[in-house]
Parts: C-alpha cells; sequence; structure tokens
C-alpha cells in the first residue's frame, strides 16, 4: 500500500512539475504578447506623427500638446511624455530614412516589405532595448544585429549595453568566426550554434596587462564569473574549472566546463596563453569525445569546443578545423584595450602621471 502511494506520489510530483511548466511558458507568451502589440502601437503613433507633421506643417510643439492632452484623455498607464512620443517618432524616422540608404536599388514595395520587416524585428525587443540600440548605435546594419542577437539570445537590457560597448558587431564584421561546424553538426544544430560563438571575445574586465600563465588567465575568469557570463552571452552555465576526465589511469583536465541551455549540449572552453597552433586542437577534440563519452546525456547535442588563443592565423587554422571530427571553434580574446591610434603620444605615460602626483 504504502509503495502505491509512494509510486502515485512520484506520478503527482511530475503531473505538477508538467503543469507548473505550461503555466510559466504562456506567461512568458503573455508578456511578449503584450511587448509585441505595445511595441506596434509606439511605431504607429510615431508613423502617424510623421504622417501630420509632414501634411499639415506642424513644428515640434505639437508633440508638447499631444502628451499633455494623452495623458489627460488616456491616462498614465503608458509614458505620454513628449520624450517618449519623440522616441516612438525618430524610430520610424529613421529606420524608414536608413533602410531607403541601405535599399537605392529597391523598388518602392520592396522598401515597405523590407520596412514591415524592421518593423516585425523592432516589435519583438523590450521597448527600452529599442530605445537603447537607437541611442548607442547608429549604423542600420548594426542595429539590425543587435536587435536579432537580443531576441535570439534574450539580452536584458544590462547585457545589451555590454555587447554594444564591446563593438560585438565591429568585431563581428572584421573577424569572421572560425569553426568546423558545417561538417560536424546538423544543419539546424548548425544555425544556432555558429550565433551563440563569438569570434573575439573581450576579457579586459581581468584587468589583465602583463603576461599571465593559463592558470593566472583561468583563475582571474573564474573570479570574475558574471562578467564572464555576460561576454560568452545568453544561455552558458558554469559547471566548473580544472574539469576532471579520466581514460584509464590517466586523468585529465579541462579548462573551463558550460552547459548551455539554449544550444542543449556541453561546452569545454580551453585557454592558451601564446598564439594558435594546430596542436592545440588536436588534444580540444580528444576532451571532447572524452565528455561526450562520460558526460553527455542521451538528450544532449553534440559536444562543442572552443578554443580560445591570444592570437591566430585564419589559414593555419581552416586547414586545421579540415580534418577534425567533432565541433570546434577557435576564437581570440583581448585582454586590454590598445589607445586609439589618434590618442598616442598625446597622454601622459603612468610614469609622466606619478610625476605629476608627486609634484
Amino acid at each position: 500500500m504504502k509503495e502505491n502511494e509512494q509510486i502515485i506520489s512520484q506520478q503527482y510530483q511530475q503531473f505538477l512539475v508538467e503543469i507548473t511548466n505550461l503555466v510559466q511558458n504562456h506567461r512568458v507568451q503573455a508578456v511578449q504578447s503584450v511587448q509585441s502589440i505595445s511595441n506596434n502601437l509606439y511605431w504607429n503613433i510615431g508613423e502617424l506623427i510623421i504622417k501630420k507633421q509632414q501634411e499639415f506643417g506642424w513644428g515640434k510643439s505639437i508633440v508638447e500638446i499631444l502628451s499633455k492632452d494623452l495623458t489627460r484623455l488616456i491616462g498614465e498607464g503608458i509614458s505620454w511624455s513628449p520624450r517618449n512620443l519623440w522616441f516612438m517618432r525618430q524610430l520610424v524616422s529613421e529606420y524608414s530614412f536608413m533602410n531607403q540608404l541601405d535599399s537605392e536599388n529597391l523598388k518602392l514595395n520592396q522598401l515597405d516589405s523590407e520596412l514591415q520587416t524592421i518593423k516585425e524585428l523592432v516589435s519583438n525587443i523590450p521597448w527600452q532595448h529599442n530605445i537603447l540600440i537607437i541611442q548607442k548605435v547608429k549604423d542600420f546594419n548594426a542595429r539590425i544585429f543587435y536587435i536579432k542577437n537580443t531576441i535570439r539570445n534574450k539580452y536584458s537590457r544590462s547585457v545589451l549595453l555590454h555587447q554594444i560597448k564591446a563593438n560585438a558587431y565591429e568585431k563581428y564584421i572584421q573577424n569572421p568566426t572560425q569553426h568546423n561546424f558545417k561538417n560536424t553538426l546538423s544543419t539546424h544544430f548548425l544555425e544556432q550554434a555558429q550565433e551563440s560563438i563569438k569570434s573575439v571575445y573581450t576579457l579586459d574586465f581581468l584587468d589583465i596587462n602583463k603576461s599571465v600563465t593559463e592558470r593566472e588567465l583561468e583563475n582571474s575568469m573564474v573570479e570574475k564569473v558574471k562578467r564572464l557570463m555576460l561576454e560568452l552571452g545568453y544561455g552558458f552555465c558554469f559547471i566548473g574549472n580544472q574539469y576532471r576526465l579520466s581514460l584509464g589511469d590517466k586523468d585529465y583536465y579541462i579548462d573551463l566546463l558550460f552547459y548551455h541551455r539554449i544550444l542543449k549540449c556541453l561546452v569545454a572552453v580551453e585557454l592558451k596563453v601564446v598564439e594558435f597552433e594546430p596542436e592545440f586542437v588536436g588534444k580540444l577534440d580528444f576532451y571532447l569525445q572524452l565528455i561526450d563519452d562520460q558526460l553527455k546525456q542521451d538528450d544532449d547535442k553534440p559536444t562543442i569546443g572552443i578554443l580560445l588563443v591570444p592570437e591566430k592565423d585564419h589559414l593555419e587554422v581552416e586547414y586545421t578545423l579540415r580534418s577534425v571530427n567533432k565541433p570546434i571553434g577557435v576564437s581570440e580574446y583581448i585582454l586590454s584595450k590598445d589607445l586609439p591610434k589618434e590618442l598616442q603620444g598625446k597622454l601622459p605615460t603612468s610614469e609622466e602621471f606619478k610625476n605629476i602626483l608627486n609634484e
């Protein structure tokens, strides 16, 4: 009898978990739906403001008047401040204008179609995220890049700001990610993995300005694991460093091990403080085989390896990855930001600062 009660209890607990998950998913969908409807409303208001200003020759004062009247007639459930109304107008104006510049050779109906696509993208991220992108990013393609990445990776506002400050788009353009995912992953999983692995990781928050050992670099990253998570991107869950795996009588240690909630796979990170060498990939490939055999669950996707190096020869990396069976990405990392060329020689050195302070 007790055994039956225990089975029923276990079944009920599983049932309860399933219902809870359904409710949570419904709440997320409800929030996303409200957000999308609100953003569409803001876009339409911005569009109407532009249209009426052009039609009747109204100036800036119309927004001030509109702000007061909307607050009086509708209430303060939505911010009808002049500033927010101007953002609605600016959003439509800039995306419409920049889309035309970016699509000079397209016909009018194609422009309308592209603008509708932009409107749909804008509707899928929080309003404050849209404002942040408009304020901080001026390039049209960069804006679309950050919107798509926010949707895909579910960036919080702070993570989005971090990505913008770290020049994620510029690094994406200048340094295409090098990997062998096309040869080692399924088509569906390939696209997700490509978007989750960066070509360059900015690790200047570690405050390292001198040569370090791999273990010192690893320890610095683990000590500031929160900032590391922000730089890696949404979905990474930290499992451990110097994670031990055994084969026969020998032990092997993975520098950093993560689980990626979105990709549903383990991610092994190997750190190097010297320029890329082909043998680094061979070692990481071996580790991935051990992980897949010993740690990977039946419903997990193939484990991905990331090799972080301070410098690499792109052609050498391309040739090395051709013959590797496991999915591996080779990325560079930046420990400290170089002084812009236009400022070099124009600012005091650290010694000169010391002398100034001691005077």
